[in-house]
């Protein structure tokens, strides 16, 4: 099984990916891991190719999981996808979330693949309200050729609907 799970942050895509990673037996793959190279000393963004080879090498596995909010280089996981999960959750619930793992990280208590800081936070934000005025339209624009294999959720919650 291949499954593609595309979202806003915050909208509860990793935490859907690892769910059905569990149910399913199926690796997850974040794709914010296959844009940064994850440094101690800070993120480096990989070069195009080395992300898009990283990206490929998942995608031609036989089973997989990919979650993130990238849309406009990942097309090819949308065709090779057996299903596309839009998770389209309200942005009063993203914009909780944002706050809570910033709290939860900052304070300790859960490891994150970033630094917590205010500037991020603050960048969470903005990418939030971004993804609704631009993402989300072209990301549907995209997924229009799928529809047969889109399911659109506004809760992350439904694994019973799509393990079924």
């Amino acid at each position: 099984m291949k499954i593609h799970i595309i979202g806003s942050v915050g909208s509860g895509k990793s935490t859907l990916g690892k769910r059905l990673s569990l149910q399913l037996g199926i690796p997850v793959y974040e794709l914010d891991n296959v844009v940064w190279h994850r440094h101690e000393n800070g993120d480096i963004r990989n070069k195009p190719e080395v992300r898009d080879k990283e990206f490929n090498r998942i995608i031609f596995k036989e089973n997989w999981i990919v979650e993130g909010v990238h849309h406009t280089w990942t097309t090819r996981g949308f065709q090779e996808a057996d299903l596309i999960i839009f998770l389209d959750t309200p942005m009063a619930v993203r914009n909780w979330r944002i706050l809570k793992r910033f709290t939860v990280q900052k304070l300790g208590f859960e490891q994150g693949n970033y630094k917590q800081t205010w500037s991020m936070l603050k960048k969470m934000y903005q990418w939030n309200y971004q993804f609704e005025k631009s993402s989300k339209p072209e990301i549907l624009e995209i997924l229009k050729p799928h529809q047969q294999k889109l399911k659109i959720l506004t809760d992350n919650n439904c694994t019973k609907e799509i393990t079924q």
